[in-house]
C-alpha cells in the first residue's frame, strides 16, 4: 500500500522527526521520568527518590568547579563532561517538558535544514556556550541544569534560518529575532515578578552559540564564510 501511495504521489501529511531528535528527546524524557517514578516510589525502591539530587552533584554545571579548574589548570574528565551532561538533568517534570517541546520543534527545521549531525553540533556546542556564560559573567553558586541553553541554541539556528530566507526575499531581516525577543522577554518579566535563578544567562549564550555556529555547520556555510572574508 505504501508503495502504491508513493508512486500516485501521495506522502504523509508530517514528515517523521529526523532519528536524531528522537533520541536526544527520549534521553531526556527516559531520564525524567525514572526521577519522577522514582520520587514516587514507583520503581529503584527507597534510594531512587535522591536519584535526582545525585544527579544534579554529578551532571550538572558548576561555576565554582569551573573556577576551580581554571584557576588550577587541571581538567578533570568527570568535570569537563559537565559541559555536556547538564542538559540531560531538570529540576523537574514540567521543566523537562518543556524542554522536549521546543527540542521537537526547533529540532526538527535545524536537522531537516542542516543535517542531524549539524544539529547535534548545534546542540552541544550550545550547551557548552551556555555554560562558559553562566560561568564567566556571573558568580553564581547554583549549579546549572537543564536543556534550555542546548535548545536555545537551536532556536539561534532557527534565527538564522529565518534571517537567511528574509534576505533572499529582500525583506526585513530583524524580523528573524523577534522569537528570542518574546522568549527573553517573557523571562525577564518572570523573573522580575518571581524572583528565581539567572539561568537566564545561559540561555542567551546558548543562542549566541547556535546562531554563531549556523554560519558554518549550514549548507555551503564554510564557502560562505571565506567568501564573506574575501570580501572584508
Amino acid at each position: 500500500m505504501d508503495d502504491e501511495d508513493d508512486r500516485q504521489g501521495v506522502h504523509a501529511p508530517v514528515n517523521p522527526l529526523p532519528l536524531a531528535v528522537v533520541a536526544l528527546f527520549v534521553i531526556i524524557v527516559g531520564i525524567e521520568a525514572a526521577f519522577s517514578l522514582g520520587e514516587r516510589g514507583l520503581v529503584g525502591g527507597a534510594q531512587a527518590v535522591g536519584w535526582r539530587l545525585a544527579a544534579i552533584q554529578s551532571w550538572a554545571f558548576s561555576g565554582e568547579i569551573f573556577d576551580w579548574m581554571w584557576e588550577n589548570g587541571r581538567w578533570p574528565a568527570e568535570h569537563v563532561l559537565r559541559f555536556v551532561t547538564y542538559p540531560f538533568v531538570h529540576a523537574s517534570f514540567t521543566h523537562a517538558l518543556f524542554v522536549g517541546v521546543f527540542l521537537l520543534a526547533m529540532g526538527k527545521m535545524v536537522a531537516e535544514s542542516f543535517g542531524a549531525l549539524a544539529m547535534l553540533a548545534v546542540f552541544f556546542a550550545s550547551a557548552i556556550g551556555g555554560a562558559l556564560a553562566y560561568a564567566i559573567l556571573l558568580n553564581d553558586p547554583m549549579p546549572l541544569i537543564g536543556g534550555f541553553p542546548a535548545v536555545y541554541g537551536l532556536i539561534g539556528a532557527f534565527t538564522w534560518l529565518l534571517q537567511f530566507s528574509l534576505a533572499r526575499i529582500g525583506a526585513n531581516q530583524t524580523r528573524a529575532f523577534t522569537l528570542i525577543a518574546f522568549l527573553m522577554g517573557i523571562q525577564l518579566l518572570f523573573g522580575l515578578i518571581f524572583g528565581g535563578s539567572r539561568d537566564w544567562v545561559a540561555d542567551l549564550g546558548g543562542f549566541a552559540t547556535g546562531y554563531g555556529l549556523s554560519w558554518v555547520v549550514s549548507p555551503g556555510g564554510w564557502a560562505r564564510l571565506r567568501a564573506m572574508i574575501r570580501h572584508d
